[in-house]
């Protein structure tokens, strides 16, 4: 691919287009070797680096396609102030049939979240837990988004991750669901983990109340002892994942 058309993939359309996304710094490039170990998977990455990188490269990474930029280059490649010197172009995941849930294997579902770094931290959470898949609505923020790479520190390579799930397509394949709601029984009650689904909405809308109530969707609380009546997207994530982990 030409260092110029490498450089429109931090926009959503030119991903699709292309079928590659972008990982940038060693943390992230060494998650991307762990995940990614067969020799083929490793052979369809291309890694960009600078001349202080190039021998890291080599001994680390050697599996992976190697270009060496100039500094130059490299910042034009980059959408951080002060790149690190190391960015790699990965091909995205395939579209593969859903598969059955394995044993054990929960499903959190996000309707349409759209800040970057909530995704990341939700992701994080997920592979640090295990056992979790998460399925995104349409019009949700792209998990391949690089300030969503960068927010995942990896996480994102060890999570199962669906694409464009509707709402609708829910009911077909699930037939308990569970949300929070400040008017709910307390997640550490033991039936919170009797669920397939858990639904999770917009930062500011949430889940739509017909699609609640068509599930018939049970309500469980995170009691607090603030002044406030909400909390972040991806603290509530975690906090669930982490009593379904118990």
């Amino acid at each position: 691919m030409k260092l110029d058309d490498v450089k429109k993939l931090h926009q959503k359309k030119y991903r699709t287009q292309f079928g590659y996304y972008l990982v940038e710094g060693e943390h992230l490039i060494l998650e991307l070797l762990k995940a990614h170990s067969s020799a083929e998977e490793q052979q369809a990455i291309t890694l960009y680096v600078t001349e202080q990188f190039e021998q890291w490269a080599h001994e680390l990474a050697s599996a992976f396609t190697i270009s060496v930029v100039t500094q130059k280059q490299m910042s034009q490649l980059s959408d951080t102030k002060t790149p690190q010197g190391l960015i790699a172009c990965v091909p995205l995941p395939s579209k593969q049939t859903v598969k059955p849930l394995e044993s054990g294997e929960r499903c959190i579902y996000l309707h349409e979240v759209q800040d970057p770094g909530n995704l990341g931290t939700i992701l994080r959470s997920l592979a640090w837990f295990g056992n979790f898949r998460l399925l995104l609505s349409p019009n949700s923020v792209d998990p391949f988004n690089s300030k969503v790479v960068r927010a995942s520190m990896g996480a994102i390579f060890h999570t199962h991750v669906e694409l464009d799930v509707t709402l609708e397509s829910l009911s077909e394949r699930f037939k308990q669901f569970a949300y929070l709601d400040l008017n709910g029984d307390a997640i550490n009650s033991p039936n919170f983990g009797n669920f397939e689904c858990y639904l999770f909405g917009n930062e500011a809308r949430g889940v739509p109340t017909e699609a609640l109530q068509s599930f018939n969707a049970v309500p469980f609380t995170i009691a607090g002892n603030g002044k406030i009546d909400s909390l972040n997207l991806a603290s509530a994530v975690g906090i669930s994942v982490y009593q379904l982990a118990l």
